[in-house]
């Protein structure tokens, strides 16, 4: 067995590792697939040398492997790349298993590889978490668009009540004159309207046992304008705010910084990036609409002035967002570092 160093990229695959190994020099010693087994992919490894650095592009599962290989293979730790970095990189319109783990075998050898955070188990099972929770309120949301649709087909209209409050709820019951199968397919969707609530209500209280003991979720709890589902969704998606070098760091991995298309002499603006986790974006665009309604002091002056300089209101609203998270970023990175661990459960 030889003891040399070299370099490992993993292109992950369901039931296979297409795995790639070189030596400093950048000679290839090995590009093959074998079963997606991680003392398959260790046994091939140390066949070759003593693994320095090892790569792994991010996707569903690679985050499992790649623990899998440090905790139980006595591996180095393994740097998760950022797929779409990586595409670009290639520059090239083909793609196979057989260049995509050469590719991260020679990014991980001269340190050039464009990595993502690992995050630890215990956030990786929140952040499924807090996303089930968002799939339930969007098939709630999606019912109740259909509970308003077949009343529009009946033109039926409450004129006392608001839609989905108790007395509209009543009206809805006692009033509403639907045809018999019209009457059947309303009773349906009420009852799955009301098993959604109870899951959603499940899993809240889920969320709320997971991170009872976690100092973040507390000092964010603390704060004007955040629940238990905007506290754990920033803790679920952000994991550590020490990992960003500054808030313009933080506030793109939002998806709240603004878009240049500068060119030239001409500065332009062209909305927000595309980038980021679009369900984490959606809670802070409602939390700053919460805080610009209900703060009458920094943020709801922040946006007055805004609006008094003739900024759109959708415009406004990002701003706000924006400068929240970034001094959201400072404030926690002074008072509140987050634990590495998970949090006690009592």
């Amino acid at each position: 067995m030889s003891r040399l160093p070299v370099f490992v990229g993993l292109d992950y695959h369901q039931k296979s590792i297409q795995v790639c190994i070189v030596n400093q020099e950048g000679k290839q010693l090995a590009n093959r697939s074998v079963a997606n087994d991680a003392m398959k992919i260790d046994q091939l490894i140390k066949r070759h040398g003593k693994a320095r650095r090892i790569a792994i592009e991010a996707c569903c599962g690679s985050a499992n492997l790649a623990e899998e290989l440090v905790s139980q293979w006595n591996l180095p730790p393994v740097d998760l790349a950022h797929p779409g970095y990586c595409k670009r990189l290639k520059g090239s319109p083909d793609k196979t298993d057989f260049s995509d783990a050469q590719l991260l075998a020679d990014l991980t050898r001269v340190n050039y590889l464009p990595k993502v955070w690992l995050a630890p188990q215990w956030i990786r099972e929140l952040r499924r978490l807090v996303r089930f929770r968002a799939q339930l309120v969007a098939r709630r949301k999606d019912t109740k668009l259909r509970v308003q649709g077949l009343l529009r087909e009946n033109r039926l209209r409450c004129t006392h009540a608001k839609p989905w409050t108790k007395a509209w709820l009543r009206w809805l019951g006692d009033d509403a004159s639907l045809g018999d199968s019209d009457r059947w397919i309303m009773e349906q969707h009420l009852a799955e309207v009301q098993s959604l609530q109870q899951r959603i209500r499940i899993v809240e209280k889920m969320l709320a046992e997971r991170t009872e003991g976690d100092p973040l979720v507390a000092r964010l709890l603390k704060m004007f304008g955040i629940g238990l589902v905007t506290a754990v969704t920033l803790r679920a998606e952000i994991g550590r705010f020490d990992r960003f070098k500054n808030g313009k760091q933080i506030s793109r991995f939002c998806g709240l910084s603004p878009r240049n298309t500068s060119s030239g002499s001409r500065q332009a603006d062209s909305g927000m990036i595309k980038a980021g986790n679009s369900q984490l974006r959606c809670t802070l665009i409602e939390l700053a609409q919460r805080l610009i309604s209900r703060d009458p002091g920094k943020w709801g002056h922040i946006a007055a002035k805004l609006l008094l300089n003739g900024k759109r209101k959708n415009v406004v609203v990002a701003a706000v967002a924006n400068r929240w998270v970034r001094n959201l970023f400072h404030e926690m990175k002074k008072v509140l570092p987050p634990p590495v661990s998970a949090p006690a459960r009592q």
